[in-house]
């Protein structure tokens, strides 16, 4: 049997931006299914069409960046069990970047222009938080899907009753990413005490303020 190819640095470099340009920029079909598909679309006002739309590019940008975090983390982390998890996660995550990108073009939303900004940063401090070890790595893991689980509780709250379509997806998010954090800490991650938490707050209603409104 042939040895697959050793991959060098420049071949890795290589996909590491081309997962980065198909997460911004491209259409990949997710792998499951919406759990929107088979819901029918209530009647929503043009308001309630424009208040979704914003929610939904914010969470759309959210999805980038989690993809950008769980890859930044995986090009950095040891090969082993925290990386597999890493790289499990981030094919969920996937889905749920395809599924926020397909319910913001049926609300005739555009996603936000930061996008590659936010993938770039996401990235670096995926990265970073990668080389600090496994233990550190899926802590940070864990402290970014609570948060982003708060995120999802806020926005099912602030959805018109009538988007059931919206309300599906995020409703399947969340159930996805507080099993994301709780695996990790499950894995031996490392819980993060409040103040790093509290920063961590202050970051993501920067990007979600900003993704709301460009």
């Amino acid at each position: 049997m042939e040895r697959e190819p050793r991959r060098t640095a420049a071949d890795r470099l290589v996909g590491i931006l081309d997962q980065g340009l198909r997460t911004v920029f491209g259409d990949d079909a997710p792998r499951r299914a919406s759990p929107a598909r088979d819901i029918d679309d209530g009647e929503l006002s043009l308001r309630g069409r424009r208040l979704a739309g914003a929610l939904m590019r914010v969470n759309h940008t959210g999805e980038v960046c989690a993809q950008a975090l769980y890859e930044g983390q995986a090009a950095t982390a040891a090969a082993g069990q925290a990386r597999d998890a890493l790289l499990a996660a981030a094919n969920e995550e996937h889905d749920h970047l395809g599924w926020c990108r397909e319910r913001l073009e049926e609300l005739e939303g555009r996603p936000s222009v930061l996008n590659p900004a936010f993938y770039a940063a996401s990235f670096a401090l995926g990265a970073a938080a990668g080389l600090l070890g496994e233990r550190i790595s899926l802590g940070f893991v864990e402290a970014t899907e609570d948060e982003v689980c708060r995120h999802l509780d806020r926005h099912l709250e602030r959805l018109p009753e009538e988007d059931r379509k919206s309300r599906a997806i995020l409703a399947a998010m969340r159930e996805d990413e507080s099993r994301h954090g709780n695996e990790a800490l499950r894995s031996g991650g490392v819980a993060f005490p409040s103040p790093v938490k509290r920063l961590m707050r202050l970051a993501s209603r920067a990007m979600t303020e900003s993704a709301y409104r460009i």
